[in-house]
């Protein structure tokens, strides 16, 4: 099984820091075993402080690891491979990246041939170990792959797609951590509207939705067959039921996925 002893995320910002807390967490590495940078290297110090090793340095921070994630934001991408591009070894490196809309194609560009790339698509659950993580690389990635499976397997659920599907996959998993928050937050919004103190709202809510996730991933059902165990004719759970498709909501939720997927393709652009 590959092994991993090193890691660097090149641009520690929100599911940059999220990764590496989770890898922390599940016990798979220890701070001390990640370098986090930054272009502003003092915007990680509250990092530091959890024993992170800390730096702006790009460059050197590539040399310290064999396996690097760049997670900087779409616009920042071939800056920041003009920089380190040479730096990764092939035979060495693999280069993990989850930045939205970059083929392994158009990474692979400022590389020296040879250097593994993997595109990972996971979400920010990653920090307490429950990511959905969809990977994807090219036909000779093979390795690289089975590295970035077994890394990403400790945090969370992978699964290996095609990387024509990765843009899908972003707005599915990644945005729809959002979109379900938002309707966990919709939720509690009603039962506060029913007598509920809204922390007690919140957190029933957010259980509820727990539970039910949890219910389809044990038992593998489709969502229909969970809900008629909880619909009796004439009842309250389909009068609400009618009543959220009536206000459009499965419309809605559609249309923000599909949307969020055309965008995606649009967030990264070549510049080189």
């Amino acid at each position: 099984m590959p092994s991993v002893t090193s890691l660097t995320v090149l641009g520690a910002g929100n599911i940059g820091t999220a990764i590496a807390r989770g890898l922390v967490k599940a016990g798979r590495l220890e701070a001390g075993q990640i370098t986090l940078t930054r272009r502003h290297a003092d915007k990680l110090k509250g990092l530091g402080t959890e024993g992170f090793a800390t730096t702006a340095d790009n460059t050197a921070a590539v040399s310290a690891s064999d396996l690097v994630v760049v997670a900087v934001e779409p616009g920042q991408l071939d800056a920041l491979l003009l920089e380190v591009g040479q730096a990764f070894e092939p035979g060495r490196h693999t280069l993990v990246s989850v930045v939205s809309g970059a083929t392994v194609a158009d990474i692979q560009r400022h590389l020296k041939p040879g250097v593994a790339v993997v595109r990972a698509m996971p979400n920010t659950a990653i920090a307490v170990g429950e990511s959905m993580t969809c990977l994807a690389a090219a036909a000779d990635g093979a390795n690289g792959l089975a590295l970035a499976e077994t890394v990403f397997g400790t945090v969370g659920t992978t699964l290996i797609i095609d990387e024509e599907q990765m843009s899908s996959a972003t707005a599915l998993c990644a945005c729809g951590t959002a979109f379900f928050l938002r309707a966990i937050r919709a939720a509690s919004q009603g039962g506060i509207e029913i007598g509920f103190h809204s922390n007690d709202a919140l957190a029933m809510a957010a259980q509820t939705a727990k539970g039910a996730a949890a219910l389809l991933l044990a038992r593998g059902l489709h969502p229909e067959r969970e809900i008629d165990r909880v619909t009796t004719p004439r009842g309250a759970t389909i009068s609400g039921l009618n009543e959220m498709e009536h206000q459009g909501f499965s419309s809605a939720m559609i249309k923000g996925i599909t949307t969020s997927a055309e965008k995606v393709d649009r967030l990264y652009s070549k510049k080189g």
